[in-house]
């Protein structure tokens, strides 16, 4: 039996082959290769760059509709364009909201696609007292608004001389640290903050701005059947159930907010690139709302 010996080369050219037959192996891999390459020469011209676009528009189709099923059922990302929630969440923080936390509604998709269902579906379950909620104005149903829920279905709800009111009894509201800030002149001024405690032992910091605002002082909102009672945590600075927001729907939640994923204090524009790393509130990144 002649001896076994390995035939070097490029590609399937390298292998163990039987000394008797290699030879003709090898003659017969390369005429195979031959026909190969001139059947690929005979194929129209474009075809491959055709092919290629073909191949990246359905890549690019794949991760459009896995964006949009991620936005849809699970988390959307939200930024913030007011001060109602400052001291918790500032302008131009961006945040993740988890779709499923309160189920699904007509609410739950893009451009309210389907607002001629009504109800909640789907692991349909409600906030809790001091979620931090996205949901849709219900005098509108289009327009974002972001708010503390402090009032549930049957509640009744007051301030008086700026304490919380909750079903007759005052909220625990304890002085902590004031709260800074710059203005747009660029002076540095204190903000006094306290600290709530709502009966199911959420707390929260709150800003008094002004110990004598109007919204200090109200009558009892009893939130009816299926809503809920909203409240910014920047209670004189925030338009809210107290005011033009009214009582919020069941159907008009979007969502909870969970984490701040991106935070800018505003002082670079989109086209100075080179202050954008100064403008990013790095100590606000991977901040959990709460």
């Amino acid at each position: 039996m002649a001896p076994i010996m390995r035939v070097n080369g490029t590609g399937n050219e390298s292998a163990f082959l039987d000394g008797r037959t290699g030879v003709g192996f090898s003659a017969r891999i390369m005429g195979e290769r031959e026909q190969t390459t001139a059947a690929e020469g005979e194929r129209e011209p474009g075809s491959g760059t055709e092919e290629s676009w073909v191949e990246i528009a359905k890549t690019v189709a794949y991760a459009l509709a896995i964006a949009v099923v991620i936005r849809t059922f699970l988390f959307q990302p939200f930024n913030i364009p007011s001060a109602s929630m400052e001291g918790t969440l500032l302008i131009g923080d961006y945040l993740f909201v988890s779709k499923y936390s309160y189920g699904y509604s007509a609410h739950s998709f893009p451009f309210s696609a389907f607002d001629a269902f009504s109800g909640r579906f789907f692991f349909a379950s409600e906030p809790e007292r001091g979620d931090v909620a996205v949901f849709k104005l219900p005098s509108d149903n289009s327009t974002d608004y972001i708010k503390r829920v402090i009032g549930l279905p049957g509640d009744r709800i007051q301030m008086i001389d700026g304490v919380l009111q909750i079903n007759g009894e005052a909220i625990p509201k304890v002085r902590v640290e004031d709260y800074a800030e710059t203005t747009i002149g660029g002076v540095q001024v204190r903000v006094p903050r306290y600290r709530e405690t709502l009966p199911n032992g959420v707390s929260y910091d709150v800003l008094d701005r002004d110990p004598h605002a109007r919204s200090d002082n109200t009558g009892v909102y009893i939130v009816p059947e299926g809503h809920f009672f909203m409240m910014g945590d920047n209670r004189d600075n925030s338009q809210d159930s107290r005011s033009i927001v009214g009582y919020v729907p069941f159907d008009n939640l979007v969502g909870r907010a969970e984490i701040i994923f991106f935070s800018t204090d505003g002082s670079a524009r989109f086209w100075e690139f080179w202050k954008w790393l100064f403008a990013v509130r790095y100590g606000r990144l991977g901040v959990v709302v709460d």
